[in-house]
């Protein structure tokens, strides 16, 4: 990253507002300077609201923001402001209900355009660079938008007020009726009316899964003994847990589905979607006494515990949906890198049981084309057809015994550990490599004391010791001297945006295997 390429939002300690701080584009903050420059020069705010791990935020920084042409009508028409909503939640809630209110709907990235005096008087979500058929692309749309500045004042204005006394009329309290058990029974209807019975869920597609809403139908379901709730809950619940909206191999929920079978998701992984949902699972297991919905409550435990999780105790909002530029890379599989990691029999049954093709049952969400590869899920009935299979020739105990052990090993050649039976456990299911994770490990010491304690366990070579203990190149290199074939290096010690410094780290990685 040149330094003369930086913007102002350099400084920032947001991480999405960094991920634009080389852009083309004049950003500021969210700051009084901003407002004073847009007052001096008599130019409306382009203000853009995101998030660091929001797929589309990225589409659009990565064909508009990014680019050059872009970028100089911006800076030419606008003063611009870039907004991290989980940085500034009621920036974020106050232009979104004025986006809603204009256009009907909502989402990420947030475009708003507006006077120096904060009145909004344009909203969207997402805009392509170019636009095609009745979809306005930023060539189009910003000419049109500084045309309207310059020559439109009245109208700009009287847009403007009828935003404002909407605003107004929405947010303005009145006294209510007098509550009654009513509402409850009405509640109930509407989610009975918009009940996808085959696959659960309330509504067509793009499918949330709104956990507190399940949350109010088990609760009724207790509270007035009524079946068709439980059912509703019960077919939700257990459809969501099939689909590929749940990491089937990493565990944890992504944030949607973008059809009505709950396969396809939307990759990115929220910390809230995981809480409410281990609440509406154990709650449907106390309901039920099913250990189904317990084990999913357990399995979003320990996907949190491990990814989510900070090694000073704090919590990650989100996962990216993004990976190597691309969406969903890193959910995504062929029955050829099954093969590599579990063998060529285990493989071609597992990926069986997560519904391959040989096609890939993952399409491109814009064009609807098969891409070859593969979003694991589960049917209900796989393990019946496998069994039947006459080629596995299988019998149900050993079949379960396959599945149980690939999943413990979460299809990965590399097993991380917290304590002695995990270390056992990834032993005995024939680990490849040993990862000690890093949580357990607060200096070079307990590192290089808990490899000795391996040693006799696993071959020095399948053992790698994670980021904690492991804080610069002198450490890496004492690693590889006490026998380690790899270590593995995190974010903790490549944070710099020094280039050279992580080639040094990357060549000294080298020349230790």
């Amino acid at each position: 990253m040149k330094k003369e390429n930086l913007n102002r939002l350099t400084t920032s300690q947001s991480p999405y507002l960094l991920q634009h701080a080389s852009n083309p584009v004049d950003w500021y903050p969210w700051n009084n300077e901003a407002f004073e420059k847009a007052k001096d020069e008599n130019k409306p705010i382009f203000l853009s609201i995101g998030y660091s791990t929001c797929h589309w935020c990225h589409v659009m920084a990565h064909e508009s923001f990014e680019d050059s042409t872009v970028a100089e009508l911006m800076n030419k028409n606008f003063v611009n402001i870039k907004v991290d909503r989980e940085e500034m939640p009621e920036i974020d809630h106050m232009y979104m209900s004025v986006c809603q209110a204009m256009t009907g709907r909502g989402g990420w990235p947030l475009t708003i355009v507006m006077t120096p005096d904060k009145e909004p008087f344009f909203a969207g979500t997402y805009f392509p660079k170019e636009g095609s058929g009745k979809r306005p692309g930023m060539l189009q749309i910003i000419p049109s938008l500084a045309n309207a500045w310059e020559t439109k004042q009245s109208e700009i204005r009287q847009s403007i007020n009828r935003i404002q006394d909407y605003l107004i009329k929405i947010n303005t309290s009145v006294p209510g009726e007098e509550w009654t058990e009513d509402f409850i029974q009405n509640a109930f209807s509407h989610y009975a009316s918009q009940f996808d019975p085959d696959y659960g869920g309330f509504s067509k597609a793009p499918k949330f899964p709104s956990p507190h809403n399940l949350i109010f139908l088990l609760r009724y379901s207790k509270f007035y003994d009524n079946p068709n709730a439980l059912k509703m809950i019960e077919t939700t619940l257990h459809n969501m847990r099939l689909g590929g909206i749940f990491d089937q191999i990493g565990l944890g929920f992504h944030r949607y589905s973008t059809d009505k079978r709950w396969l396809l998701p939307h990759f990115e992984k929220m910390l809230y979607d995981q809480a409410m949902l281990s609440m509406a699972y154990l709650e449907a297991f106390q309901l039920t006494k099913n250990t189904k919905y317990s084990d999913v409550a357990e399995d979003i435990f320990t996907y949190v515990l491990r990814d989510m999780t900070d090694e000073n105790g704090g919590f990650y909002s989100a996962e990216d949906a993004d990976s190597e530029g691309e969406e969903g890379t890193y959910y995504i599989w062929t029955e050829d890198e099954f093969i590599e990691i579990l063998g060529d029999r285990n493989g071609k049954i597992m990926s069986k049981v997560y519904g391959f093709t040989k096609y890939g049952n993952f399409r491109d969400e814009a064009t609807g084309q098969t891409t070859g590869k593969n979003i694991p899920f589960l049917s209900s009935n796989v393990q019946d057809e496998l069994l039947k299979d006459l080629h596995l020739n299988l019998n149900a105990k050993e079949l379960n015994e396959i599945i149980k052990t690939c999943h413990q090993l979460s299809i990965t050649p590399l097993v991380e550990i917290f304590n002695e039976s995990e270390l056992n456990l990834a032993i005995n299911n024939g680990a490849e490599l040993i990862g000690i994770n890093n949580r357990n490990l607060n200096n070079l010491e307990t590192s290089l004391s808990i490899f000795e304690e391996l040693a006799p366990k696993v071959p020095k070579d399948k053992i790698l010791i994670s980021e904690s203990g492991i804080k610069n190149i002198d450490h890496v290199k004492l690693m590889a001297e006490q026998g380690a074939d790899g270590v593995l290096v995190g974010e903790s010690i490549l944070k710099s945006n020094d280039i050279d410094a992580h080639i040094k780290m990357l060549a000294s990685i080298k020349k230790c295997k």
